[in-house]
């Protein structure tokens, strides 16, 4: 399972012209899965993301995570976070798990991640065209791998 997490002002996500959701300062978490991640992998992101210190406390020091600053976050999956590169410049979505894998490993990371943080998050929709809008307060952009914990 992959992650990026952006550190924002303010975000929203649109369908067909319509608001899914919109916060004011957290994440905007965009979520790829692949075929051979499980519920652990979900379970290790989730308290990472919520652990993750890179707010600022008040020295001006990133030293506070999205639950002591009392931020929302919105969860977008992104099957394009598994794109593989390796040959020629069409990217391949070999990595990336199909829809029986991955709609209920989305659905199950929100689920965690509204647990871990306490307070319902905002979502887009698994395989709809989506309009991401954010302010990239920072910026501050961190990617995770739950296969690559480094």
């Amino acid at each position: 399972m992959r992650i990026v997490i952006q550190r924002v002002s303010q975000a929203s996500v649109t369908i067909a012209g319509k608001t899914k959701s919109a916060i004011g300062q957290g994440y905007v978490v965009l979520l790829g899965i692949g075929s051979d991640d499980t519920k652990e992998d979900a379970n290790w992101l989730v308290k990472k993301t919520c652990s993750l210190r890179v707010f600022d406390d008040p020295d001006g020091v990133m030293n506070l995570s999205v639950r002591d600053v009392d931020g929302d976050i919105i969860v977008v999956s992104q099957f394009t976070l598994m794109a593989s590169t390796k040959k020629g410049n069409r990217p391949s979505w070999i990595k990336a798990a199909p829809h029986d894998i991955s709609i209920p490993l989305y659905e199950y990371f929100c689920q965690a991640l509204t647990h871990e943080l306490g307070k319902p998050i905002g979502t887009g929709e698994f395989g709809a065209d989506m309009k991401v809008q954010l302010v990239n307060d920072g910026p501050v952009t961190i990617c995770i791998d739950s296969k690559n914990k480094e």
